[in-house]
């Protein structure tokens, strides 16, 4: 809402829609209240708000948020032998093919911020003003697609309120991140932006907090090494996603997890 009030309107309403469908459909409870229904619809009606155009994009985006917590229904009974969460996966799926879908229906109009590029004439650039404040409050605020420094601050604020591990991790999630990005040279105009730290971030808290019941004692190191991957996947994501001029979303996220969670059942201290 500080960044933008029609943006958190949409945020709201996404929530509702997704928690609606858990409840309405019938889903557990105890996972309706935890919101497991309500955060994918969230993060998918925000992204097709900002990243779709058009008088009506605004109804898509509430079209793609039921969709969402639809899809997180189909993928939680489809990935439950596996023992892996869902995590955002749904709203990535969700997202990337309903942009995608922009190129052969004329009904869906994809934001011209979102420029397809030949990756043989793109180059890199690590040039650029070195901006750590912008950094640490923008890649928190990037979890929701948010680079506006107060709404980041507030994030920070929030998580901790949570919890001060999830606000240890948060920090420590996004310094590793950055740095990491740094050491391999990445572009510093996305490295400042956030868009190498949000993903640090979710996957430090997952790593070693939310999904560490079992108080292993290397967890802390795994949930810093599972940030520091996220780096590499982020990059390798957005090379591969350039000529659609589309981004990665949290899909490093979700694949840094499910790698390090995986590892767990065959190595249970880390």
């Amino acid at each position: 809402m500080v960044s933008s009030f029609s943006l958190g309107v949409i945020a709201l309403l996404s929530t509702m829609i997704g928690t609606l469908v858990g409840r309405l459909g019938g889903a557990d409870e105890k996972l309706v209240n935890q919101g497991l229904f309500g955060f994918n619809s969230l993060l998918t009606g925000m992204a097709l708000y900002l990243f779709l155009t058009g008088p009506y994009h605004w109804i898509l985006s509430l079209i793609g948020a039921f969709l969402a917590a639809i899809v997180t229904a189909a993928l939680m009974h489809v990935m439950k032998n596996t023992g892996l969460p869902v995590l955002t996966f749904p709203f990535v799926r969700l997202t990337l093919f309903t942009l995608l879908i922009s190129y052969r229906l004329s009904a869906v109009h994809i934001s011209n911020a979102l420029v397809p590029q030949s990756l043989w004439q793109w180059k890199l650039d690590i040039t650029g003003p070195f901006n750590l404040k912008e950094g640490i409050f923008t890649g928190i605020g990037q979890v929701f697609f948010l680079d506006y420094t107060i709404s980041g601050i507030l994030l920070f604020v929030a998580v901790f309120w949570a919890g001060w591990r999830y606000g240890l991790y948060a920090l420590l999630g996004n310094a590793v991140a950055l740095v990491t990005a740094l050491v391999l040279g990445a572009e510093r105009s996305l490295i400042f932006v956030g868009l190498y730290g949000y993903n640090g971030i979710l996957t430090a808290i997952a790593v070693a907090v939310v999904f560490n019941t079992s108080k292993r004692p290397l967890s802390y190191v795994t949930g810093i090494f599972a940030a520091c991957l996220t780096v590499p996947i982020t990059a390798s994501l957005h090379s591969w996603l350039l000529p659609f001029g589309l981004p990665p979303l949290t899909m490093p996220f979700v694949l840094s997890t499910w790698i390090v969670l995986s590892v767990r059942k065959v190595l249970p201290r880390l």
